[in-house]
């Protein structure tokens, strides 16, 4: 029985572009969509016969702002979608919005469509810290969002929220949770803000504009996690907190290391135990696709043994973390001079040991980006010494008695 398959499209169209935001989308480039609309068909067209025996159980639109590329198109594309692949009757299908962009006429027909699950991005439920990242909604039109959400019979909801803006303290953070939580989601994503190369906001922080320091996002993380588990969603990745039953299907895909398919500049791919990605450019998309040129931005086809750095790194994003029964069996390597690293980062408070697993704590989390440098750092140097060829006594430099 192969893998189940996740499917990922991304609509890199945005009404206007947020200040931090580092992914690729275009503002001002609405007169494309139609012809973008006929480069994703078609892609989609030439692609559904390498997964034909691969049941589809989540489909994702990201952005961008796909709730601003219209429900008619995103409509269509997924009647294709179910034309062409196995999608399965309970598959999550997800559609991002903002809150400006939806309406409750789109919402019901995005749910007629076969749309379960909806992301929506309201980052703040202060009005100047939005102003200050350049968004364009009000909390108002956050509050109406998930109105016609629920009137659109959605019964399962995320909010996106950002904590570290600019401006932002810790009583304005608790103001913006609770705001959130008196809306009812099913699941929350809390991201630490980052200050991205290239972007708007990181020209502004060159030129002198003060940020909470990391001391003050930690204080704000730590806080978040405790007050999410009081409220009843139980944390299961580093941002992500959810209801039971409600973790989100297809951003597990990426953390367990399972397979998916992405269509659209700047979209990746882990399939067929190759990694890919396309170019990040909206005109050469649409021309490769239509025409036949390269799209391909990246291609690298991983062996199964060097997908253990992949396990770590993504695996302990997850409150299941690694274990090393499964390390050794899957990968072929010593857990070992992994294990005593992480017990040593017990003894810190990082992580722990749970029915044989090892995963990191909310305190570990905060530094998982070193923690984690410093596992791969270990099981690159364990990978080497395990290729060397073994030595017999006598051999130079063995030490005879």
């Amino acid at each position: 029985m192969p893998d189940k398959l996740g499917i990922y499209i991304h609509i890199p169209f945005c009404r206007s572009k947020c200040d931090y935001c580092d992914f690729y989308s275009l503002a001002g480039r609405e007169a494309q969509m139609d012809q973008y609309q006929k480069a994703l068909l078609a892609h989609l067209k030439e692609t559904a016969p390498l997964a034909h025996d691969f049941p589809v159980d989540s489909i994702y639109f990201g952005g961008g702002t796909p709730s601003y590329y219209g429900a008619k198109r995103l409509k269509e594309l997924l009647s294709h979608l179910h034309k062409l692949f196995q999608v399965e009757k309970d598959a999550e299908i997800t559609v991002e919005c903002n809150p400006d962009s939806v309406d409750l006429k789109s919402l019901r027909t995005l749910r007629k469509a076969g749309v379960n699950r909806l992301s929506l991005g309201m980052q703040s439920a202060q009005p100047e810290e939005l102003r200050r990242i350049h968004r364009i909604h009000t909390p108002q039109q956050t509050n109406q969002a998930v109105e016609a959400a629920r009137k659109a019979k959605f019964t399962n909801l995320s909010l996106d929220l950002i904590y570290g803006l600019p401006g932002q303290t810790m009583d304005s953070w608790k103001a913006t949770v609770e705001h959130a939580l008196s809306l009812i989601p099913q699941h929350l994503s809390c991201y630490g803000l980052k200050v991205e190369e290239g972007t708007p906001l990181a020209k502004r922080v060159e030129e002198g504009e003060v940020l909470p320091d990391d001391d003050a996002q930690a204080d704000l993380y730590l806080w978040t996690v405790g007050r999410m588990e009081r409220a009843g969603y139980h944390q299961y990745e580093i941002s992500n907190f959810a209801k039971p039953g409600y973790a989100s299907r297809h951003n597990l895909r990426y953390w367990l290391t399972r397979p998916y398919i992405g269509f659209g500049p700047g979209a990746h791919s882990d399939f067929g135990g190759r990694r890919y990605s396309f170019i990040r450019d909206l005109d050469g998309y649409i021309q490769g696709v239509l025409q036949g040129g390269n799209i391909i931005d990246s291609s690298e086809l991983i062996p199964q043994r060097e997908r253990c750095g992949e396990y770590l790194m993504l695996r302990l994003r997850t409150v299941w973390g690694v274990s090393g029964q499964e390390y050794r069996n899957t990968y072929f390597m010593d857990f070992a001079p992994l294990e005593a690293r992480l017990r040593e980062f017990a003894h810190q408070g990082w992580a722990e040991e749970t029915q044989g697993r090892w995963h990191l704590t909310p305190k570990g989390f905060l530094v998982s980006n070193q923690l984690i440098g410093d596992l791969l750092e270990r099981q690159e140097q364990a990978s080497w010494e395990d290729l060397l060829p073994a030595r017999r006594p006598g051999q130079a430099g063995d030490t005879q008695p």
